[in-house]
């Protein structure tokens, strides 16, 4: 299904994205999205391409999506370049960039939101009281509009994935979600759109979040099971950073985003750590069949 098409459609107004969406879908063709607010980097663009792969059209949105920003954070300062992502999305065949603007998402009297209960409320959800409700209703009303056979997402944010899963169920949404793996700079940093915010010192600080994690698979593959125990030696080791300031460490079971059982086989370690103001996150699964 690849194609590598030599212009993308910029559609801002909701009813041209349903339009070509219907069109689509009365031709029987298979419809593939990925949701993102922007400065795209390589992660981005691995999903991309694999909805170029696995449908017969692949839409893109971009939209830096306020609901999910609390007064403090960065919103009106979060990295935009739609003339940069545009060339980046062309290479990825990708026909459409759906650009809509906050009125067009949110109108005047706009009243209604989507909350996950409780799994909203944990490790981001603590610092971040109202994000994941302007995640999920924001996705929730991109699916609506756009229509998509499958959507995409990346596991560095596995709350969020794990959430928006948990939406489709409950919601019985017509959607299928994939959840591709994190991709790394050579360092071993997460890409992420905020690293653009990291000073040079900063960013050689932040590798530390995954040596930490890397060191704490070595101590699961050594034999330590003992959640609490991996969460201390996650902490110390993220605490020799001077310019590390823990937001969470926590080791979850990936299939419930509850304190694991006796018998968990598989492990989710996530963290969340500040550098300066910038708030990064990071995660790894400890399985005992690797």
């Amino acid at each position: 299904m690849e194609r590598h098409v030599s212009t993308v459609e910029i559609v801002t107004e909701l009813t041209r994205m349903r339009d070509i969406s219907q069109n689509w879908r009365a031709h029987n063709a298979q419809i593939g999205f990925v949701p993102t607010m922007g400065y795209l980097h390589e992660g981005h663009l691995s999903l991309l391409r694999q909805a170029n792969h696995e449908n017969d059209h692949c839409v893109v949105s971009i939209f830096v999506n306020p609901t999910q920003f609390s007064p403090q954070e960065d919103l009106d300062v979060y990295p935009r370049d739609l003339e940069g992502d545009h060339a980046k999305i062309k290479e990825t065949g990708a026909e459409v960039i759906f650009y809509p603007t906050d009125k067009v998402m949110y109108p005047p009297g706009y009243k209604t939101y989507v909350t996950v209960t409780e799994l909203s409320s944990k490790l981001c959800g603590i610092t971040r009281p109202t994000h994941f409700r302007g995640v999920t209703t924001i996705v929730c009303k991109l699916f609506n509009i756009v229509g998509p056979h499958r959507a995409y997402f990346g596991q560095k944010d596995a709350q969020q994935a794990f959430i928006i899963k948990k939406m489709v169920t409950d919601l019985d949404m017509d959607v299928v979600i994939r959840i591709l793996p994190i991709i790394r700079e050579e360092d071993g940093l997460a890409m992420s759109s905020r690293n653009a915010y990291l000073s040079p010192t900063e960013r050689r600080a932040a590798t530390v979040l995954h040596r930490a994690l890397q060191n704490g698979l070595e101590l699961f593959q050594q034999g330590s099971r003992e959640p609490l125990l991996l969460q201390k030696a996650l902490q110390e080791f993220i605490s020799q950073e001077p310019l590390a300031r823990i937001d969470y460490v926590s080791i979850v079971d990936p299939d419930t985003f509850l304190e694991p059982g006796e018998n968990c086989q598989t492990l989710l370690a996530a963290v969340a750590v500040f550098f300066g103001q910038t708030r990064l996150i990071d995660n790894m699964t400890y399985s005992c069949d690797e």
